[in-house]
């Protein structure tokens, strides 16, 4: 199959043409302003389907709304229809057109070109009126404020809420390119003249930037978002598209002593807390033991010994563990426990625990094993 794809270099055009990459198609034909005219002339001649994408949506002036939107539109359709090729075409609308400001009179235009395309050719067309579109490679300050909120957070830059109350409808880039793929697989039925994305999110002006700014401020906190969320995790994958090149790692506050250190990596507020422990030569931790809170224990370098004694017992239990053969060992409520490190160099070890710390209640009590 040989796809046209205007408005390649786009938000969603670059979304696009690297999913169908990814699904095997080959022949893909990127149109974008700086394409060579003459070469839609061959695309529209050649071409199986189409994914109409360009638009215009922040122009300089405000009659170049009508000509990126609607004139473009018209041009491409005449030269389908030069071609005598009556391929399917898929074109990106807006909710907006349903308003009367200048985007949306220019997308309702295009929306009546196609309509009128499929009368005249018989060619089967979908209209998606999308929302807020949000996602990986969208632009700050044109696509979204999503993109807007999350370039400037990243950065330390001040963003606007106008108003904080506002509703806002969104749906993330991927959903989106399911949506488009289905129906060149022709798993999508056109029940009604417009269609929209079956994953739409609504969220407040004033929750989406709290959203992303507590995104940055996690790299202190060490909380990760909740990820059971889906509009919170779109919204993460999409901020983190964002981080400057040179801030793509962060440090963490590493408690050092003699005997080694430890180190809070991520935290959640439902699933407790991964650390990192390190233990220098023969250097014992732990001995103490725990009413309500458990651990994990993963030793990923070094050799250690876990040992192990519950406080009614005399009975000393021991697991030799090593980074060369990688083993979870459960930590029980009742033991007081240790690690030793029983090699030549450091013992690191990845600690997980239930809960977060907690130094008001830090079920914690000192018992050498």
């Amino acid at each position: 199959m040989k796809i046209l794809v205007t408005g390649a270099k786009g938000f969603i055009g670059k979304n696009l043409v690297a999913e169908l990459n990814n699904l095997g198609y080959e022949d893909i034909f990127q149109f974008n302003r700086d394409t060579d005219w003459d070469l839609l002339d061959k695309y529209t001649n050649e071409c199986d389907f189409v994914f109409h994408l360009a638009g215009v949506n922040r122009p300089r002036k405000e009659e170049e709304f009508m000509e990126g939107n609607a004139n473009f539109t018209s041009q491409l359709l005449e030269l389908l229809k030069k071609n005598n090729n009556k391929a399917p075409i898929l074109i990106t609308s807006s909710i907006q057109a349903e308003q009367d400001n200048h985007y949306g009179k220019s997308k309702r235009v295009g929306e009546e070109l196609v309509s009128n395309h499929e009368q005249q050719t018989g060619a089967k067309v979908y209209v998606y009126r999308l929302p807020n579109v949000f996602g990986k490679w969208s632009k700050p300050n044109y696509n979204t404020v999503v993109a807007t909120y999350c370039y400037n957070i990243a950065r330390n830059m001040d963003i606007q809420v106008n108003d904080p109350n506002a509703q806002l409808i969104l749906c993330y880039i991927d959903d989106v390119i399911k949506e488009f793929t289905s129906v060149l697989s022709k798993q999508v039925v056109r029940e009604n003249k417009f269609h929209r994305i079956s994953k739409e999110y609504y969220i407040t002006l004033g929750n989406l930037a709290e959203t992303i700014k507590s995104f940055k401020e996690s790299r202190n906190d060490l909380m990760v978002p909740d990820m059971e969320n889906e509009l919170i995790k779109k919204l993460y994958s999409t901020y983190l598209s964002f981080l400057p090149e040179n801030e793509f790692s962060y440090n963490l506050k590493m408690n050092i002593d003699q005997r080694g250190s430890f180190t809070e990596f991520i935290k959640t507020p439902n699933r407790g807390q991964v650390s990192i422990n390190v233990s220098k030569p023969n250097i014992t931790k732990g001995n103490h033991w725990h009413h309500t809170k458990n651990e994990k224990f993963l030793v990923v370098s070094g050799k250690g010994q876990i040992r192990f004694r519950n406080i009614d017992s005399d009975e000393i239990i021991e697991y030799n563990v090593t980074g060369e053969k990688l083993e979870v060992v459960d930590i029980p409520t009742g033991y007081t426990h240790s690690i030793v490190n029983i090699g030549e160099t450091d013992l690191v070890t990845v600690m997980w625990a239930n809960e977060l710390f907690d130094k008001d209640n830090p079920d914690t009590y000192y018992v050498e094993v």
